[in-house]
């Protein structure tokens, strides 16, 4: 039973860092029909923002709890930046061009962006332990664990509840949705098609770089960990059916459950067991588990 419930625990926290990611990215895909190869590197982008600022605010003494805010601001500010620069730069150029295309040119920008990171912040590892030391242990089921991991937990449901509150209970998310059916006849009708593709793929950059943020004072910020990154966060939005916010969580989730069983009952098979629940759902369910069905026009 002890086991079971750190199973489930380690599940829930490790489903909860992959949603923060992959839902930025399947919402990017879901507006913009983009798959962007650079989303991981956003990520990249807030961890090192959120590590550096956090290590340089605990140097100077500040309030502790101050951090969380500083992390938070860090992934914002990264979004804000970072969201714009690459709408208005790169992809409003590629929006109607060939996947192909589309693919070549996010994956030259997650290069770029690899080096940019390297440029500011050098090779050398960012350790920005202590917001996740300063918690403490929470007891769960009679088991001691880190608190700052209920802390993660509850960041993407924040996060998630508040993007299912923008889609469904605002007018700008309602524009959004009609955006993703017909973007054509959403033109047509007066929205403005351009500054909705601004604001999702700002939004969805926003998303990424809290992952990274939060995550930062879980690990060792090093170049390199936008890779595996962007690769599991394609498996999530592939299972849960790309262009669905709701499928990122079930994705997210089944994955996150699949692995810590892994890692605690046989660590070797862990990464094939993720890619194992990917095919078995693309056998079942090529779109995935909660995507819309398309009519492709000719």
């Amino acid at each position: 039973m002890e086991t079971l419930v750190i199973i489930l625990i380690d599940g829930l926290v490790y489903a909860s860092w992959l949603f923060l990611i992959a839902v930025g990215l399947t919402l990017i895909y879901g507006v913009l029909r983009i798959l962007n190869l650079a989303h991981g590197s956003l990520y990249a982008l807030g961890a090192y923002a959120a590590a550096s600022l956090v290590i340089r605010y605990f140097d100077r003494g500040l309030w502790p709890p101050g951090s969380y805010f500083l992390m938070l601001g860090a992934a914002v500010a990264v979004g804000l930046l970072a969201g714009p620069f690459i709408e208005r730069g790169l992809l409003r150029r590629i929006y109607n061009r060939d996947p192909v295309y589309q693919l070549l040119a996010t994956y030259s920008l997650f290069l770029i962006l690899e080096d940019f990171i390297k440029l500011v912040w050098g090779v050398n590892p960012y350790f920005a332990y202590k917001p996740a030391w300063l918690l403490g242990q929470v007891w769960l089921g009679g088991i001691p664990y880190p608190a700052y991991s209920v802390l993660l937990i509850g960041v993407a449901l924040l996060a998630g509840g508040g993007l299912w509150f923008f889609i469904r209970r605002t007018r700008t998310g309602r524009l959004v949705v009609a955006m993703i059916y017909d973007p054509e006849i959403s033109m047509a009708l007066g929205v403005n098609v351009p500054r909705l593709s601004l604001l999702t793929f700002t939004l969805g950059a926003i998303l990424a770089a809290l992952g990274g943020a939060f995550t930062a004072p879980t690990l060792s910020v090093a170049p390199g960990i936008s890779v595996e990154v962007i690769v599991l966060a394609f498996a999530v939005v592939v299972i849960g059916g790309l262009g669905s916010p709701e499928g990122s969580a079930i994705g997210a989730l089944l994955v996150g459950l699949v692995r810590a069983l892994m890692v605690h009952q046989r660590p070797e098979l862990e990464l094939f067991a993720i890619y194992l629940v990917m095919a078995l759902v693309l056998l079942i369910r090529p779109q995935g588990l909660f995507a819309r069905e398309e009519v492709r026009r000719v």
